[in-house]
């Protein structure tokens, strides 16, 4: 360890330390003594002058003679006046009896009044210079003639001696100070032998250590000289030799180098020939990944063009006469190109992830609904199996958020399905609850359990890993890609979350994810009010714990009181409602169902059978025969109340109350809407007649300012991407009219974020709207901006409500995976048929331009501009139709051609775009036929 100090330190430090400490302690030892032997020598000798006294004067004060006392201390003071002050007798009653001498303060002499003369002397230090001696003088005589026993003296007095101790001080301070100078001659001593040393042995040290310095520097010629003694002469002559060693050395490696330079030369040059081959070998390899990425979306899109076919006609000859065994092998056709056609859409879904052109969706949606449509497909999967399948949604979540909700639906397809895949018997638990929200950003978890096979710890390791599933038997036993959980990582990975599961080997499986979504303030058009059910009874009967326990915390949400039992009692109470739900582990046979059945129908005028939607011709034949509805489990809650609300008939009379009363009177408003989309302008044109006086429509911003000069309206309208103007710098230039600088000009917007909505109302929109428009939010907006409101508007809140969830319903239904969803289509044109068949209409009329620009572009002969400007319009138009599954393809599209993707880049994309529509058009022929 190295330290600061040098040699020459060390030396003067090792040298006169040692001195220095002991000289100190010696000093102090004998400074102390001394000091000590001089007072104990003063007080031995005020000792030796105060006990004669004390003898002496025992006649003299047993006999009241002051004079032979004075005499005898006066005598004492005068031989030992040099460092006597006084001597003072007092009698046993601490009264002066004689002194030697005037003292100013005889008080001090005494002992305490109150306490009895001690018979032993005693010294008391009165202050630094002054030492006071006390002896009591004791009738001894009388221990001669034995008139008292030594116990027993008689104390007849004391005597008091004050010393002075200045010469006595003077003399320790003598003896100090001359053990201070011995201290400071020993000091003196040792320097000079340390400087001795240093001349002789540091100096020599030092001039070697420069010598060594300039050697280190490269200085090997140099030699240290002159004349030294003992082992610092063999030191030298020994660093002397290691020069020379080290100059041989020097010129011995500089060989060494030129030679080792030439050689790594000729090394560098091969690697840098190396290098570049590895680089070519890379850009091959990085190309081979993008061409096998393409062909696998280029694959998966030929093979899904003809595979749709298939599973189309197979369906349509599923519905004409046939045999049973054509029947039955049409079937399995059709399932084994459903198989087909999902590991083909896991294959395109995974080449998108590998390429990075799978974008994901930021528009509006309802959680609960959107997690209720998947448990809905996936029911029968599982009721099949005999399988309970649950979905819990935490009610602190809230109601609106922003993503992609066909995503989640694909994450929470993939867990979903694996659990029903493997799982024998048990249950499926999907529950979602709220972890935490801070900066604008809602974290939810998802949790899918089952009490499956279980999964190894082995086999876990392998299983978000590509083409693999936990082992090769399970994959011949239950078919796959492999691709299912990896997908679902990488999509939650998208949305910011991450995935991971317990289980153990025949325990069950738990998956679960976390993703990141912003909430939303659009409200998602509320239906239903609790006071609507509030306070009425339900009776539920479900054998299954864990699906009686979610339905009951629903009811009891909903303002309902609940009776929940696992069988019918023998004297069931009556009630409001009664809910039966038979579970799918049992084998339904149609007289112990209907014996059931009956039981409710007594208990209540009000029955909802909850059925496995396996059942649903015994739930057509008990609908048949008694006053009943059905239901298909798990039952979702949306369907569930609105089922309750339509057979409860002074409930009925209400909504009809509610929803007349909302169009009776319209606004005395001027109104214009502004969209470059024909389909949006129709809609919100439809919608604004119903509610208000006068409604004027622009294709584009110029014509709106234009309109805007000549005309007063009381609410704009306006979209915010338009050619030519876009909306923002429209409403900046309509605020600079004198006719419309106070009208509130509101936005209408695909995006729903948080942010989005700030930037507008900085940028000078009043308020915005999200497409696809909802109607509940729009009466809304005309009541808040209205000018002159009214009691009627202001209370104005109209209801929407969609189809019955019988199970008999006879509307177009489709799924959201499907090709047109005729439910959604529905909500979107307010419930209005004709106006969603025009707007489905209006939709495939504008198809063929699409497809023709895409071929245009294809080839080479239109821009990319051109192709955006068509597929923001068709995306646009996607918002209102009810075709989620083209809108989500126009969605991606865009985003990736605003990002600056190249056409050719795109081009499985704009295939999958081209069959997509060519669907629409055919489905919708078929609805409209």
């Amino acid at each position: 360890m190295t330290t600061k100090y040098g040699l020459r330190t060390r030396v003067i430090t090792l040298t006169l330390a040692p001195t220095l400490i002991i000289g100190l302690l010696l000093s102090a030892f004998f400074s102390y003594n001394r000091y000590h032997d001089l007072e104990s020598q003063v007080i031995h000798a005020g000792s030796n002058i105060i006990e004669p006294l004390a003898i002496a004067s025992e006649e003299g004060l047993e006999k009241h003679s002051r004079e032979s006392v004075r005499r005898i201390i006066s005598y004492a003071h005068r031989k030992n006046s040099q460092f006597v002050r006084s001597i003072a007798v007092f009698d046993k009653h601490h009264e002066l009896f004689v002194t030697s001498n005037f003292h100013p303060d005889f008080e001090s002499l005494t002992y305490p009044k109150d306490k009895p003369i001690p018979i032993l002397g005693s010294s008391e230090m009165k202050d630094n210079n002054t030492l006071i001696l006390r002896t009591p003088i004791l009738a001894e005589s009388r221990l001669i003639d034995g008139r008292a026993n030594a116990e027993t003296l008689p104390v007849l007095g004391y005597i008091v001696i004050e010393l002075d101790l200045s010469s006595l001080r003077l003399q320790q301070y003598q003896e100090i100070f001359s053990a201070i100078l011995v201290l400071i001659l020993g000091l003196a001593l040792s320097g000079v032998f340390a400087f001795r040393l240093l001349h002789d042995v540091t100096r020599p040290i030092t001039h070697m250590k420069n010598m060594l310095d300039r050697i280190r520097r490269g200085h090997l010629d140099v030699r240290i000289e002159g004349e030294m003694h003992g082992e610092l002469d063999e030191l030298k002559k020994g660093i002397n030799a290691m020069a020379v060693s080290l100059s041989e050395y020097h010129v011995e490696m500089q060989h060494s180098i030129d030679q080792a330079t030439s050689d790594l030369r000729e090394t560098l040059e091969q690697l840098e020939i190396q290098n570049v081959e590895l680089d070519i070998a890379k850009k091959r390899a990085q190309e081979a990944a993008r061409v096998k990425s393409e062909f696998l979306a280029n694959m998966s899109h030929e093979l899904r063009t003809p595979l749709n076919g298939v599973i189309g006609f197979t369906r349509q000859i599923l519905k004409t006469q046939l045999t049973n065994s054509q029947k039955d092998y049409l079937q399995t056709i059709e399932r084994s190109a459903n198989n087909l056609l999902t590991i083909i859409n896991d294959i395109l879904d995974f080449s998108k992830l590998e390429a990075g052109k799978l974008a994901l969706e930021n528009v509006p949606f309802e959680l609960q609904e959107n997690l209720e449509e998947v448990v809905d497909l996936l029911a029968t999967s599982a009721h099949e199996k005999g399988l309970e399948i649950n979905l819990k949604v935490d009610q602190k979540i809230p109601v609106g958020l922003v993503g992609d909700p066909l995503r989640i639906q694909q994450v929470i397809t993939n867990l979903v399905g694996n659990s029903i895949k493997f799982t024998e018997r048990g249950n499926i638990d999907i529950s979602v609850e709220l972890r935490s929200v801070r900066d604008d950003l809602v974290e939810l978890q998802f949790m899918v359990r089952d009490t499956g096979i279980g999964i190894s710890e082995r086999q876990q390791a392998q299983l978000f890993q590509a083409f693999s599933q936990a082992d090769a038997s399970i994959s011949r036993r239950y078919g796959g890609t492999g691709l299912g959980l990896v997908i679902t990582q990488k999509l939650v990975s998208q949305m910011g979350g991450e995935i991971s599961l317990t289980s153990r080997l025949h325990r069950g499986s738990t998956f679960w994810f976390t993703i990141r979504l912003h909430p939303t303030d659009i409200m998602m058009g509320e239906w239903y009010t609790q006071k609507q059910l509030a306070g009425k009874e339900v009776l539920l009967i479900e054998s299954h714990m864990q699906s009686a326990s979610i339905l009951q915390q629903t009811l009891t949400q909903s303002g309902l009181r609940v009776n929940y039992m696992t069988t019918f009692p023998d004297n069931p109470p009556q009630s409001d409602y009664v809910i039966l739900n038979f579970s799918p582990t049992q084998k339904l046979v149609s007289e112990e169902a209907e014996a059931l059945v009956k039981q409710a129908v007594a208990c209540s005028e009000h029955v909802l059978i909850g059925i496995p939607s396996t059942e649903l011709a015994l739930a057509d034949h008990l609908m048949t025969q008694y006053p009943i509805k059905c239901l298909t489990k798990p039952l979702a809650r949306k369907k569930l109340l609105q089922l309750m609300l339509d057979i409860h008939p002074e409930l009925s009379a209400f909504r009809e109350e509610n929803t007349l009363s909302t169009s009776i009177e319209k606004m005395p408003l001027t109104v214009m809407a502004v969209d470059d989309n024909p389909a949006n302008l129709k809609l919100i044109t439809a919608l604004l007649q119903e509610r208000v006086d006068t409604v004027i429509s622009c294709t584009n911003g110029e014509e709106a300012v234009e309109i805007a000069t000549r005309q007063k309206f009381d609410i704009i309208f306006m979209d915010i991407q338009m050619p030519k103007m876009d909306g923002v710098t429209a409403c900046q230039e309509i605020k600079k009219l004198p006719l419309n600088t106070t009208t509130p000009i509101i936005a209408v917007t695909a995006h729903a974020m948080v942010g989005e909505r700030d930037r507008l109302l900085n940028e000078g929109m009043d308020d915005y709207l999200t497409k696809p428009i909802d109607e509940h939010v729009l009466q809304q907006v005309l009541v808040h901006w209205n000018p002159q409101p009214q009691r009627s508007q202001q209370d104005a809140s109209p209801v929407v409500h969609s189809q019955s969830a019988d199970v008999d319903n006879t509307q177009p239904t489709s799924s959201p995976s499907s090709v047109i969803d005729w439910h959604m289509a529905l909500k979107q044109a307010a419930n209005k048929e004709d106006l969603a068949k025009d707007m489905l209409t209006m939709l495939v009329d504008s198809i063929p331009e699409v497809h023709q620009i895409i071929e245009l572009s294809l080839n080479g002969e239109s821009d990319q501009e051109a192709l955006l400007h068509h597929i923001h319009k068709l995306h646009g138009s996607c918002s209102y139709t009810g075709v989620p599954r083209l809108r989500k393809i126009c969605a991606t599209l865009e985003q990736s051609l605003r990002s600056g993707t190249a056409i050719k880049d795109l081009e499985p994309e704009l295939f999958e775009l081209q069959d997509e529509m060519t669907k629409v058009a055919e489905a919708a022929q078929r609805l409209m036929a």
